[in-house]
């Protein structure tokens, strides 16, 4: 049987580690976040080891939240690959003690550039921790191993220090949902996040007509856009009202030609919209809260008809 008592116990020392990050995030951390907010170039993670795999996983997270960045492998970067550090960028360097040589070697490069140095260690007054523009102390008392020797609670604290970074940044930039979602188009998440103008039928695929438009022509729009709709609308293209296969139907019943109809006469007036920017998994919601199967996309307070959604436009999101 596994040894659960040592599973817990790693949990609690490496949650023990986070938690004690909280009271170090100080000046310093205002002062890192300020060096990546300022930023001009890339931010560059870099790491030896174990610190190298938390790096490749902070460099992931702010370049999905709007911070290009990638990771430089310190020993390859002594080969050769040095000459992708430039003077505007960050240099984010991991290393737990604070004097890993490959990472040493790198600190008269970054300063010749120009470049700015964020030193994330274990020892904040390590030779590394000392040559930075500011060192954020992620020092454990006890690693989870009962060896005390494999990097576990300490790689653990590097990570959500750089998690902590990553998420503050992205207030600051002000990155929003709908930013993430251009970032993540392949990813559920971020297809259910893309936004209602990058899946709407516009311009010739979007069934318009005047209201003073025949109904002999209405039917041929609707018909030929494939919607079973067509938006009614004005002489500045904004929207005045929706004729629907229903509404058709509907006239038809009441007795007499609807060919002698206008759209006017047949149209609803005021019919539900939504603006370019609404979520699709929101114009899903009003769609079945309407029971209707589409959407008007209107252009601001003009209501200039710029598209019209429906739901089988939806399925590529995967919102259902």
């Amino acid at each position: 049987m596994a040894d659960r008592a040592l599973a817990r116990k790693v949990l609690q020392t490496e949650a023990a580690a986070i938690l004690a990050l909280v009271d170090r995030v100080d000046d310093r951390f205002d002062r890192a976040i300020d060096l990546l907010r300022e930023c001009r170039g890339r931010v560059i993670l870099t790491g030896m080891g174990k610190s190298g795999v938390i790096c490749q996983k902070i460099a992931a997270t702010l370049s999905s939240t709007g911070t290009p960045a990638f990771f430089l492998h310190p020993a390859e970067a002594m080969h050769g690959d040095l000459g992708v550090i430039r003077g505007d960028d960050v240099v984010v360097a991991l290393s737990y003690s604070g004097e890993t040589d490959e990472i040493l070697s790198l600190i008269e490069t970054i300063r010749r550039l120009g470049a700015k140095l964020i030193a994330i260690t274990g020892v904040a007054r390590s030779a590394l921790g000392l040559a930075a523009d500011v060192a954020l102390d992620c020092g454990v008392t006890e690693e989870a191993c009962p060896m005390n020797l494999v990097p576990t609670a300490s790689t653990t604290a590097a990570l959500a220090m750089g998690d902590a970074l990553a998420m503050t940044l992205l207030v600051e930039k002000g990155f929003r949902q709908e930013d993430f979602a251009s970032l993540h188009p392949g990813g559920k998440l971020g297809k259910r996040l893309m936004r209602v103008d990058s899946l709407m039928r516009s311009g010739k695929h979007c069934p318009v007509v005047r209201s003073d438009t025949g109904m002999r022509d209405v039917i041929y729009e609707m018909s030929s856009k494939g919607l079973g709709m067509a938006c009614v609308v004005d002489g500045d293209e904004a929207l005045l009202g929706i004729i629907t296969d229903g509404d058709l139907r509907r006239h038809m019943e009441k007795g007499g030609d609807i060919r002698s109809l206008t759209a006017a006469d047949v149209m609803t007036s005021g019919p539900v919209s939504i603006p370019p920017f609404t979520f699709a998994a929101q114009a899903l919601n009003i769609m079945e809260g309407r029971k209707i199967t589409s959407i008007v996309v209107v252009d601001g307070e003009s209501r200039r008809v710029v598209g019209v959604v429906h739901v089988h436009d939806l399925w590529p999101t995967e919102i259902f």
